[in-house]
Formats: structure tokens, C-alpha cells, sequence
């Protein structure tokens, strides 16, 4: 031990680990920090290499014989019918069942919903009603047949803290200097803080904001391999990492008048923002609303505190990116993230500035347990420290609303982390206004790029420090950058453009156009332009033709449509719903419909009560989706066509059922619709209402494409 160790021992004992075993035991399992923390502080308490060592092997010998993984929770409950009971390490959680007047609990990766649990566990840990926890957990069989269900809870004990008492964290952090809590956060994360820059500290602390301040938004663009994802995957229970985003998802389901994700965790993480897929065009607005106040309305009014992380790569060199005149350091994002969207953004952590993950830069000292860091951090988002920073903070004209709000909210963070209790000294204060403003200057520059006027002229950002004198922030790596610094501005109509420097235009020209290659991203909407092309089409699909989809059959005129119906008597047999979900999926993916109303027929009584129950399966799957589905059965239709909203009409003479079924299940074409052979059949593809009105007599053979 190091000298901070033994301080660290001494004031937290029991809350801190030796963060070089858990780096050890880590890269073999899959099992979250905080649970191989909680072992290896049984096992391994102390300083002997032996007593080490067979602690380590005692952490391995309980992981295999207690944790079990999801696809092995059949084998794990048969071994509780046949020993009678079992030990095992899982995440547990109780829900209270009003139909029945009593409390379930529920045990994720042993995958059982319906498990007896006595009260005092309920009652002793109050996060196993709030999201649950993970626990070591004895299950054992209840052989009473009459009972209705099959295990129940023998004994519990909390891996994840049940309680936190933030005044002893409090406390234990006066005996500490600044710098040394700086390095104590440092190691609780992982890293040995002696291998690194004070700026580099600050930058790895700056990965942590979303967790200490409420509906905090914070983006880091960087090289790969630089452990960008890593915080909110493993740092804390409350983070959650996204890679695709629906308003349903993040923000409200209007079908099941539920919370979406903002509403369940401290932060929403966007991992490779670039590739991130937004379902819906309603997504970006919504998030904008949110990431401005912390509310948006969907029918209802919602106020969450969840931040939002946006992490991702940037492929080019950062020194071409700030010295083009065409490009900036938002390159990366999606297209849908808009000028209003990055100027939401409070800071921009320089990821080119972190190095790339390494063995050098992990720590073999001591740090915080991550569960107990992580529950201070929690503790920390649901206070406030605005009115510190109102009264001791003082900024330059420069700085305007958003400005403010974004420095603020990161002055406030750093306050949280490095002084969850007390005051910084003056100079510790003039140190967290300069590093705010600097992440807030790096969006700002890259806004003032991207819009050819005066609106995000206002760059200079400056604070006033303790002598009062106003101190101008700079990004170092634009600092120098003209094309950063002095943007080319719009011409006014009829001013002759003005060519480019030689040297600027082929860097331009050959250095990042050349070297752009941004993965195709699937285009799920259509342009009003191309929509209003549309024409009506009547083909025959002849017998054993291929590439018939439903994408291209329908896929061009479901764009727009907010409400879709099917007529079609033959939707019952299991392949010919299986072809009417493979047409509800196509609804999904074009993303435009709100509704979908399905009209079939039936045989008799028993096959209708049958066919219903698996409309409702597909119901409840589409609700997810925010699309509501309804059905009705009539034995007396006999046309089969799909009619949609906005005037056009869809009429094929076999309904959805045109493929052939393969003679063997093991060739081309069993699964690829566009390489399975066709039945023959009729299409006829016409508007009403406001187009034409009835389908025109001619054929022809093929659709337009």
C-alpha cells in the first residue's frame, strides 16, 4: 500500500477493493464489476500473495458454482427440484400483483417470474421494489402441490448496497485534499492517476457528469479503443447504453401509457452515435424538448432527470477537421441531429486527447468498491449545487442562455464529484470555469462553423477569475485553426464566389472526401417529391418469377401512411399469418403508420377463437411500436386488398400468400423471400378520392422499380 491507500483503508473500511484483482478475474467472466467487487472483498482481504491467490481461486470456484447464465436456467431450476435448494448469484426483484394481494419476486438469468418470497426481505431492502438488486440468493423447491408455484426465497443477502449513508461519505472526504480525491475517483475507475496528466484526470472525471448532475448532456467523439462506452457499462447500475432510439423507447409508449427509458435511469447512453438508428421522425423532436428542460409532452405531460451520454468515433485527423473549411468535429453524427440538437450539448469532451485502453494506465491500488461510488453518485444527481455557482461564478458577454446553462451544469458536476460537501478554494474554482467553458467553446466553435451567419458568432468565451480579470478560453486544438477560428461566411446574392486557397481545396477535395466512408444507412422514409411520383401500376407476377417482395411490391406506397387495412378471408392458417406479419413488419420498418385494421373470415368457431388468440400476441408486439392493431372476422368478404390512407389501394389476387412452399426446406429460397419462386397471380396498384379513381384496364408485365 501507498500512502493514499492506507488513508483510504482507514476511512473507508470495507468500502474499498484492490482494483488490480478485479482487472484479473474480469477478462474471464461476464459477470458486472460490482458483483466480482463484492467476492473478492470476502475473499481477498488481505495483503498476503497467498492468501491472495486462494482467494482469487475461491472467487472462480463460487462464480461456477453459484452465477448462471440465461441459457443455462432450465438446468439451474431442475437442480433446485432435485437437491431440494440451491445457492445462486442473480439479480432479484419483487413486484406487488394487485389481482392477488401479494408480493412476487423474480430472478432475471434463473428466469423465474413466480417466486415465493417472505416479507422481511421486502421490507429490510427497499431497491428490491425500486428495479431490484443483485443478491446471493438461496432458492429452494416447494414440493406442496396445491400451492401455485414451485420455488420460494430461503435466504437473501444484498450484493449491491441496500442502503447508502451519504453522511459517511461525506465526512470520510474532508480528511482529503483535493488532489488526493481527485486520485481516489481516479483509481475507484480503474486507472493509477500517477501515469497520468492532471488534464487527463479531469477528462476521465468528465466521463462521470451524467451521473452527479440531472438531465445533463455530454458528448465525446474520439478514436476507437479508448474506453469511451466503458463508465456506463460498468461503473454503475444506473447507466444504460443504447444503440437505436424510438420515441416509444426513450420517451413515452402511447399504446401502453408507459415511461420509456429516460424514466427508469440516471443516464441514457448513445453508444456509436454515428451508427445510431432512429426509428421514427418524431424521435429528434422530442429529444430536443427533453434535452432542453428535462420534459416533453406525448399526450402527457412527462418530467424526467435522466443525462444523456453520446459517445462515438471520429475516423479523421482532428488537426484536418479543424483546419477545413468545408467539415468540423460533429462529422460523425447522424444526419438527423440537426444545429438544435448539438447546441444542447453542454460539454464536448475531446476524446483524441485520451489514450487508447492499455494495461500501462490500470491502476494496482486501492479505489472505491463501484457499487458504493456508484450509489454516492446517485445520491449526488438528485441534489443541486446552481446556487454556489450563481453566486461565485461570474462570465463574460460572450457567454448567452444555453452558454450559461451548459456551464453551469458542468461547474455543478465537477462541485459534485471533487466536493461532494464544502467549498473548492478560489484557484480549484478558476480551474472548473476554465474546463467548463472549454467543452462549451468546442461546440460552440463547431456551431458558428456550421451555420454561414452571425448567430454563433459569439466564440470567445470568458470568465473573470480571482484578481477579477476576464480570462478568454481556448480549445488548444483550434486555437491556431483560421477555418475554425474565422469561418467563411454566406455571400450576399450576386457576389461572385471566391475560389478556394489551392492547398485548402485539395485537402478538402482529396484528403477527407476521398477518405470518407461512412457505412450506407438504411433510408426508412420517403421524400414528399418521391411519394408524389408514385403512379399506378397493373402486372402479373407469372409462376416461378423471383424477387417479388413485399418491400417492393408495397414498400413505395406504405410511405406516408398513417392508417393501413387489410381485407383479406384467408388470414388464419399458420403460413398465411405468418405472411401477414411479414407485411406488419414492412409497416414497422417504414415507420410512418400509426394504425393497422385487419378484416379475414373464418371457418367455424374454433378456428377463430385460435386465430384470435395469436392476433392478440401480435397486438401486444405491436404496441411496442406504437401501432394499434384491431381485427374483426366476417364470413361473408370474398376481396382481398390492402387500402391505405392516402388514397391508394393495393389489390393482389392471392392476397399475401404468392410464394410457392419449397419441396425442401434446405435450399435456396426457403428463407429469402426475394429468391423464393412465385405463385401467379394478379397486381393491381390504383388511387381513390383524390387520385384517378378505379385501375385502368391495360397491363403490362412488370412493376416499375
Amino acid at each position: 500500500m501507498d500512502e493514499l491507500d492506507k488513508k483510504l483503508n482507514e476511512v473507508y473500511p470495507g468500502r474499498v477493493v484492490r482494483k488490480d484483482l478485479l482487472h484479473r478475474i474480469k477478462k474471464g467472466t461476464n459477470v458486472p464489476s460490482f458483483v466480482l467487487e463484492f467476492l473478492l472483498a470476502r475473499y481477498c482481504a488481505s495483503d498476503d500473495p497467498d492468501e491472495i491467490e486462494a482467494g482469487i481461486q475461491a472467487v472462480f470456484e463460487t462464480l461456477s458454482k453459484n452465477y448462471v447464465r440465461p441459457d443455462e436456467a432450465n438446468k439451474a431450476q431442475s437442480m433446485v427440484q432435485q437437491q431440494g435448494r440451491h445457492k445462486f448469484i442473480d439479480k432479484i426483484h419483487v413486484t406487488y400483483k394487485e389481482k392477488e394481494k401479494r408480493h412476487w419476486a423474480e430472478m432475471e438469468n434463473f428466469n423465474s417470474r413466480r417466486i415465493a418470497i417472505p416479507d422481511k426481505f421486502y421490507r429490510d431492502n427497499d431497491r428490491l421494489l425500486e428495479g431490484g438488486i443483485w443478491a446471493e440468493v438461496t432458492v429452494a423447491h416447494n414440493d406442496i402441490d396445491e400451492d401455485d408455484y414451485a420455488f420460494y426465497i430461503e435466504e437473501m443477502r444484498p450484493i449491491q448496497l441496500s442502503r447508502f449513508n451519504f453522511d459517511e461519505y461525506a465526512a470520510g472526504r474532508e480528511k482529503f485534499s483535493r488532489d488526493e480525491w481527485l486520485d481516489v475517483i481516479t483509481r475507484s475507475c480503474g486507472l493509477e492517476p500517477s501515469k497520468l496528466s492532471h488534464r487527463l484526470k479531469m477528462h476521465f472525471l468528465a466521463r462521470l457528469f451524467c451521473f452527479v448532475e440531472a438531465n445533463y448532456n455530454f458528448i465525446e467523439l474520439g478514436p476507437r479503443g479508448t474506453g469511451k462506452s466503458f463508465a456506463y457499462s460498468e461503473l454503475t447500475p444506473y447507466a444504460t447504453l443504447v444503440s437505436q432510439a424510438s420515441t416509444p423507447t426513450l420517451f413515452y409508449n402511447l399504446q401502453r401509457h408507459k415511461v420509456g427509458l429516460v424514466g427508469y435511469w440516471d443516464t441514457v447512453a448513445f453508444d456509436e452515435v454515428g451508427r445510431v438508428k432512429l426509428k421514427d421522425k418524431d424521435t429528434v423532436e422530442v429529444m430536443k424538448n427533453y434535452m432542453a428542460n428535462g420534459r416533453f409532452s406525448r399526450g402527457v405531460e412527462v418530467i424526467a432527470n435522466a443525462s444523456f451520454a453520446f459517445v462515438g468515433n471520429i475516423d479523421y485527423s482532428v488537426d484536418q477537421l479543424v483546419n477545413s473549411t468545408q467539415f468540423d468535429l460533429f462529422v460523425p453524427l447522424p444526419t438527423e441531429f440537426d444545429l438544435a440538437v448539438i447546441d444542447r450539448f453542454y460539454t464536448y469532451l475531446p476524446g483524441w486527447e485520451i489514450p487508447k485502453n492499455s494495461s500501462q494506465y490500470l491502476t494496482s491500488n486501492y479505489g472505491f468498491i463501484t457499487d458504493y461510488i456508484a450509489e454516492a453518485f446517485h445520491h449526488l444527481s438528485k441534489q443541486s449545487r446552481y446556487d454556489y455557482v450563481n453566486r461565485n461564478c461570474r462570465f463574460g458577454k460572450s457567454i448567452q442562455g444555453r452558454d450559461e446553462i451548459a456551464i453551469k451544469k458542468t461547474i455543478s458536476a465537477l462541485l459534485k464529484i471533487l466536493h461532494p460537501v464544502g467549498e473548492p478554494s478560489r484557484e480549484e474554482l478558476d480551474e472548473y470555469m476554465a474546463y467548463a467553458l472549454e467543452g462549451r467553446r468546442r461546440i460552440k466553435e463547431q456551431l458558428n462553423k456550421r451555420k454561414a451567419d452571425d448567430e454563433y458568432e459569439a466564440i470567445n468565451l470568458s470568465f473573470f477569475d480571482k484578481t477579477d480579470k476576464e480570462v478568454v478560453v481556448w480549445c488548444p486544438e483550434s486555437k491556431k485553426a483560421s477555418a475554425t477560428q474565422n469561418p467563411v461566411r454566406k455571400r450576399l446574392p450576386g457576389t461572385p464566389e471566391l475560389e478556394p486557397d489551392k492547398d485548402e481545396k485539395q485537402e478538402t477535395e482529396t484528403t477527407i472526401e476521398t477518405n470518407q466512408k461512412k457505412e450506407p444507412q438504411a433510408d426508412d422514409s420517403a421524400p414528399e417529391d418521391q411519394i408524389n411520383k408514385l403512379k399506378e401500376q397493373h402486372y402479373t407476377i407469372f409462376y416461378g418469377e423471383r424477387g417479388f417482395t413485399f418491400q417492393r411490391i408495397f414498400g413505395d406506397y406504405l410511405h406516408g401512411a398513417k392508417k393501413v387495412t387489410v381485407t383479406d378471408p384467408y388470414i388464419r392458417a399458420t403460413h398465411q399469418i405468418a405472411n401477414f406479419i411479414r407485411f406488419c413488419e414492412l409497416v414497422v420498418k417504414i415507420g410512418t403508420a400509426k394504425k393497422i385494421e385487419l378484416v379475414t373470415g373464418f371457418d367455424d368457431e374454433y378456428q377463430k377463437n385460435e386465430t384470435a388468440a395469436k392476433f392478440e400476441s401480435l397486438k401486444e408486439s405491436l404496441k411496442d411500436h406504437e401501432i394499434e392493431f384491431s381485427y374483426s372476422f366476417n364470413a361473408n368478404i370474398h376481396d382481398r386488398e390492402v387500402r391505405l390512407d392516402s388514397g391508394w389501394v393495393i389489390k393482389i389476387g392471392r392476397g399475401f400468400d404468392i410464394y410457392q412452399k419449397p419441396d425442401d426446406w434446405f435450399t435456396i429460397g426457403a428463407n429469402d423471400f426475394e429468391l423464393r419462386p412465385c405463385l401467379e397471380t394478379m397486381v393491381d396498384i390504383f388511387k381513390v378520392g383524390n387520385g384517378s379513381g378505379s385501375p385502368i384496364k391495360g397491363r403490362v408485365t412488370k412493376p416499375d422499380t
